[in-house]
């Protein structure tokens, strides 16, 4: 199984048995999602604020504050759509339905399979593609609704173009892109198109600022083919 297409995409994982916490975070790290993990519902609290997962999996049984409760609280209080994977003993299809009513996108009942759930992740985040842009990578994380690019926790200056460059090309994380595809990831139809040479001097801009931050080299020149970002 394969994940490319969601590489960088944040995950926190509460649950608070360690060996299915871990055994979650193993498969999640193996696919090449970033891991964030809570043991309770007090700690999912200050990780959701602090992280911003792209999504959430969620036991209910959880010690201090309840899954149950988190989720309401993500719903109602945060008001996010962050979708998120309930898990679950109880099996009843009353418990389900409250599950999807408190705002759950998707139920798993335990025991599980890791690689049932790694494919349930994946269609969950197929379907709620719109309510995640931010994209994260080892040090390097971009979150394209507010416009910011940070580096190690640094923040990264960018031009209006160069950002959406940068937005293009890590959202197909190591995979080669033409000057040609770049410009057709960056514009709107009727919108006005730069040349595509001058993709090249906003390459040579954008690597000279992420250099400042890091030696990693993040973009890498194919010759002849493009350009890619290198996530991992």
């Amino acid at each position: 199984m394969s994940s490319t297409h969601l590489i960088g995409k944040t995950v926190l994982v509460v649950e608070d048995d360690p060996k299915i916490r871990k055994l979650i975070s193993l498969y999640l790290e193996n696919e090449g999602y970033e891991v964030t993990e809570a043991a309770d519902g007090k700690d999912a609290k200050v990780k959701i604020e602090k992280f911003d997962p792209c999504i959430l999996i969620l036991d209910l049984m959880l010690p201090n504050i309840s899954g149950e409760e988190i989720c309401r609280w993500v719903r109602e209080d945060l008001k996010s759509v962050m979708p998120i994977i309930i898990l679950s003993a109880k099996v009843s299809e009353k418990e389900r339905i409250r599950g999807f009513k408190l705002g759950a996108d998707d139920y798993v009942i335990k025991p599980f399979s890791p690689g049932e759930l790694m494919v349930r992740i994946e269609a969950v985040l197929r379907r709620t593609a719109s309510r995640c842009g931010k994209l994260s990578f080892t040090g390097f994380t971009i979150k394209p609704v507010k416009g910011e690019a940070q580096i190690n926790g640094e923040k990264l200056e960018l031009t209006h173009f160069e950002f959406k460059l940068l937005h293009a090309l890590m959202q197909h994380p190591n995979q080669i892109l033409s000057r040609e595809q770049i410009l057709q990831l960056i514009y709107e139809k009727n919108e006005k198109v730069v040349s595509d040479r001058t993709i090249d001097v906003h390459i040579k801009h954008l690597r000279e600022k992420i250099k400042e931050k890091t030696p990693k080299d993040y973009i890498q020149t194919v010759r002849g083919m493009g350009y890619k970002f290198v996530g991992v």
